[in-house]
């Protein structure tokens, strides 16, 4: 019986240390992105909109990679660092939550969805 119970164990250990090692990505909502934001002005923020979302406005500081682009996530592995925090953000929420599980694939372990994206900061912002 304890040879099943270490078993089993053993098991449970391995198999949260893989989940660790693939990360997950978590969503925010704007406000507590704003409130990370204020205080912590060397996050890495990504912007994943097209040139002409970024072109009318975008996010302090943000890295802009746009998402449509063929070689996004290995341009973002490059640019980013991937022990680091990376919020990400779209025009709505809807790309950035595609591009944070790329980036998971890509092996970043903290990856951060901005939830209603640009839009919602400006609203903030004005």
């Amino acid at each position: 019986m304890k040879q099943l119970i270490l078993l089993f164990l053993a098991f449970s250990l391995s198999s949260c240390q893989q989940q660790q090692k693939q990360g997950v990505y978590t969503s925010i909502t704007i406000d507590a992105f704003k409130e990370i934001y204020d205080t912590k002005p060397e996050i890495q923020v990504l912007d994943v909109r097209t040139p002409q979302e970024w072109e009318n406005g975008y996010i302090q500081g943000a890295i802009f990679d746009n998402f449509y682009d063929e070689n996004f996530s290995e341009k973002s592995a490059k640019t980013l660092d991937k022990k680091q925090p990376v919020y990400v953000y779209c025009r709505s929420g809807g790309r950035s939550v595609k591009a944070s599980k790329m980036l998971i694939e890509k092996g970043f372990t903290n990856v951060i969805n901005v939830e209603g994206g640009y839009l919602a900061w400006e609203k903030l912002e004005n």
